[in-house]
């Protein structure tokens, strides 16, 4: 899953990023209001995480322009300030949540989970395709029901054929969800993914649709 960070307080937005990378997310990180508008806007963001005071244009504003735009990804909002009617207008606003700084990033991270999960309410977290079992909430991965461990990239490049079992999943697909956009590295680092995931889970299991990408096939 691929999370937005747009704040200002570059050590803070750095600290976040590199502790939701290492929980297996793509994460961007902008530092302006009219940049932060600009990526969510553009790009397939699973949640935004939005400071509130921020140069160019404040949280409110942007989080008010997504949803006039029809943006529909969660929003938890980030604030120095500590009052009901911030909260308020940050949730009128179209906001999903509000956190006050300073905050554990414990309890973000369990907003962040929770955000998602209430965003994927309709979806089932347990897959099951073919012997391969993979529960998305808990990030664990079992074949012939036994358990494969899986680091946190792996699981996200897994994750993304799961969701599309059977589907036709492109290399630029999995590159946009799994790897942040600062990304400048080889792109056929999926591949090298990709025959992890086989080397750990059988060849069979995901085909390779020459010219067009990945998919998750019955052996």
């Amino acid at each position: 899953m691929r999370l937005l960070i747009v704040e200002d307080e570059k050590r803070l937005a750095l600290s976040l990023a590199a502790g939701l990378t290492a929980e297996g997310y793509a994460v961007d990180v902008v530092h302006d209001g009219r940049e932060g508008l600009h990526r969510a806007a553009e790009g397939t963001y699973d949640l935004v995480i939005l400071d509130i005071m921020l140069p160019g244009m404040n949280g409110y504003r942007i989080c008010a322009a997504l949803r006039a735009a029809g943006h529909e990804m969660p929003i938890l909002m980030l604030t120095a300030k500590d009052g009901e009617y911030d909260e308020a207008e940050g949730l009128d606003t179209g906001a999903d949540d509000y956190l006050t700084k300073p905050f554990s990033y414990v309890v973000l991270l369990a907003r962040v989970k929770a955000l998602l999960r209430r965003r994927g309410a309709g979806r089932a977290p347990v897959h099951r395709f073919d012997g391969l079992t993979v529960d998305t909430a808990a990030r664990r991965v079992w074949l012939d029901e036994e358990e494969v461990p899986f680091t946190a990239k792996e699981f996200a490049v897994l994750e993304q054929l799961v969701l599309r079992a059977g589907e036709v999943v492109s290399k630029a697909e999995i590159l946009e969800h799994v790897w942040d956009f600062a990304y400048e590295g080889d792109p056929n680092i999926v591949e090298v993914y990709i025959r992890t995931l086989r080397r750990k889970l059988g060849a069979g299991l995901i085909v390779t649709v020459r010219g067009a990408g990945y998919r998750l096939e019955a052996r």
